[in-house]
């Protein structure tokens, strides 16, 4: 069940808002989150951009990267005047610590450029063959960005984690990526054998989801309030 909308406030009419991805299972998970969100969502798959290379060295520079793209390349495509319409981008991988935090922001293309789950799964079993249970802790890491338009110089970023570890053999067959090997110690299931709303409550992406929810709430609540006409007698304007 998507979450709470008692204080989100609503403007008239639903604005675009770009998924910067191809990936379906992400954007379904995208579409559940946002919900009750001023938004009409699209992805950049749905309206036939490529994504652009992940050229970052870390999460947080590849989703403003391809969150950048996105506004870019839609306002381009529907003939739009700069900054263009709003995108939402992820970075988002898997960190093992046997690994040295490989695959890291090079999980999409662990086996190779174009490699597919299947592949990445089998070049993350043979990178931990050998290891013993204890040592395969690992974690999902998810850094989110919004900006307004491609332009925007304050974008807003979230983050969010997921602890778990890697089993040897796939679990379930739901999820996506490297979901059927990241074993919940606490639940005694793989993430491939949670439901969607079971994961999007506990994942990485739920949480870093709900803080930029936070921020978002935040921005659509300031923009829609009166301009004031500065602080009132007896209020600091500055910090403390």
């Amino acid at each position: 069940m998507p979450p709470s909308s008692a204080h989100v406030p609503r403007r008239h009419a639903p604005r675009a808002l770009i998924v910067a991805t191809g990936n379906p299972g992400k954007l379904v998970e995208f579409r559940t989150l946002l919900a009750d969100l001023p938004f009409d969502i699209r992805s950049l798959g749905e309206l036939g951009i490529a994504s652009p290379e992940e050229t970052g060295a870390s999460f947080l520079e590849n989703a403003l990267l391809k969150a950048r793209h996105a506004a870019a390349a839609v306002a381009e495509l529907r003939g739009a005047p700069s900054p263009g319409c709003a995108a939402i981008a992820d970075d988002s991988g898997l960190e093992v610590d046997a690994l040295g935090g490989a695959p890291g922001i090079f999980s999409a293309r662990f086996a190779g450029p174009g490699a597919d789950d299947a592949a990445n799964n089998a070049k993350l079993r043979s990178a931990l063959a050998g290891v013993p249970a204890e040592q395969r802790r690992a974690r999902y890491r998810c850094v989110l960005a919004f900006v307004a338009g491609a332009d925007d110089t304050a974008p807003l970023i979230a983050e969010g984690t997921w602890k778990g570890r890697i089993l040897d053999a796939p679990r379930g067959s739901g999820g996506f990526g490297y979901d059927p090997y990241f074993w919940l110690s606490d639940l005694g299931v793989t993430v491939a054998q949670l439901d969607l709303d079971e994961k999007n409550r506990l994942s990485h992406r739920g949480m870093a989801m709900r803080a930029l929810r936070d921020l978002l709430t935040a921005r659509e609540r300031s923009e829609q309030e009166p301009a004031g006409d500065g602080p009132s007698p007896g209020q600091g304007g500055g910090g403390g």
